[in-house]
């Protein structure tokens, strides 16, 4: 996510960091995630390797939002995450992996199962 879009949500009130701010922006996505679970964040991202590692650790924490829409400006972004958070923050608090598309949300509640 970028710095201006987390500055939009801190201006409407979601407590939001942007990596970058804490010295994490060349952390490991490992790093990044046990940051989030400690502070009992949420993580956004375009990067599909946060599902995977939440996946592999068998993690019920953090919560992770994947953005899979291409060049959203910050604005666009920010009403985007508002949305997706107040649709889903039941699931985002009881621990979920969501991928957000351009014409749907899927979500699936940590930690993963396997499929049978």
């Amino acid at each position: 996510m970028p710095l201006s879009a987390a500055r939009l949500l801190r201006d409407v009130g979601i407590d939001t960091i942007y990596v970058g701010e804490i010295g994490l922006s060349a952390a490991e996505d490992a790093e990044i995630i046990q940051r989030a679970r400690e502070e009992g964040r949420v993580v956004v991202t375009l990067d599909a390797d946060f599902h995977t590692l939440l996946a592999l650790d068998e993690a019920i924490a953090p919560s992770a939002i994947r953005i899979r829409i291409e060049r959203l400006r910050a604005q666009a972004l920010t009403e985007l995450l508002l949305r997706v958070i107040s649709e889903c923050e039941e699931e985002l608090q009881q621990g979920a992996a969501l991928t957000v598309e351009p014409s749907r949300i899927r979500i699936r509640r940590l930690p993963f199962l396997p499929d049978v």
